[in-house]
């Protein structure tokens, strides 16, 4: 008669997601600042595994953004472009338009207030920069009303759509500075006539920092107000959140498209009138470094929370000028994006700890 063989069942544990119904506010918090940590420790691995020392390299990128009044001052200057274009593509993202074009409309937006300055030369700064303000204004929206037409009437993604156009937008201006409206006393330079004073964004004290930054903290102020205090904030958060509850109630989706994207693409455009009427004071060639693309981190970290897109359009600033400072050590600039990248993937992972909570459940193997 055999024994019988009892088999034994090994205790263990399984992990699962469970989708959160509220989300605590301390969540919200930590979700970004680990996300921003975790890419930085894996920066620090690539650092050392090309020779250098990581604590080193930040520290040097730190004091070279925020160790003295001249790195602070450029932080701030980077820091004026990124807010406008992160509020710009933070309000499409809050009605789930994945606007990925803030780069072509800054572009056009530059553009367009560089047309003002270079075929009207003659006119007084009172008239000449609010003229440069509306261009730059309408440049970006009207870019941006481009891809929103066909996906309100067409339903065209969109995503592909304001991307591609970035392109359109860079090759454009790349056009007219190395050809029709490019210098010809600029030694060959892609780049167009020097702008008149008249047409320069005045700035503070012997800095570079100018007007625009006025621009953008005004703008943080009116799109908060928009979105918290107006019925279409209102109507853009719920069909943001469901579009059929918001077709159910009768909400204009079509329209609210078009709006959203013309609002959008308009505070992507005024970056551009403020670099080239507060910065290089003329139109040329790669006149941003990526604002419109790093405006996407910004805006996901940033929870889409028009007053923390200052804080953190403030510390991107700082990444791109401590990028510059790290260049001594024989490390190109370019590391910086790369850190951003990590940064953005991060912060996409981490989505899902805002979404749904870690559940240990014991289980039999």
């Amino acid at each position: 008669m055999s024994v019988p063989q009892i088999a034994k069942k090994e205790q263990g544990f399984r992990v699962t997601l469970e989708k959160r119904g509220t989300t605590p506010y301390l969540i919200h918090f930590l979700v970004p600042v680990s996300s921003v940590v975790a890419a930085l420790l894996v920066g620090a691995i690539f650092l050392k595994a090309t020779g250098h020392s990581p604590l080193e390299i930040y520290a040097m990128m730190f004091n070279g953004a925020f160790g003295s009044m001249y790195g602070i001052s450029e932080t701030i200057v980077k820091a004026i472009p990124l807010m406008l274009t992160g509020l710009g593509v933070s309000i499409a993202f809050r009605m789930l338009l994945w606007n990925i074009g803030a780069e072509g409309q800054l572009y056009m937006g530059a553009f367009a207030a560089s047309w003002v300055a270079l075929f009207a030369p003659d006119m007084p700064g009172y008239i000449m920069l609010p003229l440069m303000f509306i261009a730059g204004f309408l440049g970006g929206a009207l870019w941006g009303l481009l891809p929103a037409i066909p996906r309100a009437f067409l339903g065209v993604n969109e995503t592909i759509t304001t991307l591609m156009l970035n392109y359109v937008a860079i090759l454009w201006v790349d056009y007219l500075v190395y050809g029709p409206w490019k210098d010809p006393k600029g030694f060959n330079f892609p780049l167009t006539a020097p702008f008149r004073d008249s047409a320069s964004l005045p700035t503070f004290g012997n800095s570079r920092v100018h007007l625009g930054l006025l621009f953008a903290l005004a703008a943080v102020v009116i799109v908060y107000v928009l979105l918290k205090h107006t019925r279409w904030g209102y109507e853009i958060r719920i069909i943001g959140e469901s579009q059929n509850a918001a077709r159910y109630a009768g909400m204009n989706i079509g329209k609210n498209i078009l709006l959203v994207m013309l609002l959008s693409g308009g505070l992507a455009g005024l970056a551009g009138m403020a670099e080239v009427s507060g910065i290089t004071h003329r139109l040329q060639h790669g006149i941003s470094s990526g604002y419109g693309y790093t405006a996407i981190i910004i805006a996901w970290l940033s929870k889409l929370n028009p007053w923390a897109i200052i804080i953190v359009s403030f510390l991107f600033g700082g990444l791109l000028v401590g990028g510059f400072s790290i260049q001594t050590s024989g490390l190109p600039s370019a590391t910086v994006f790369m850190l951003q990248g990590l940064i953005l993937f991060f912060v996409l992972g981490g989505e899902i700890l805002t979404r749904y909570r870690i559940k240990l459940q014991r289980g039999r193997k």
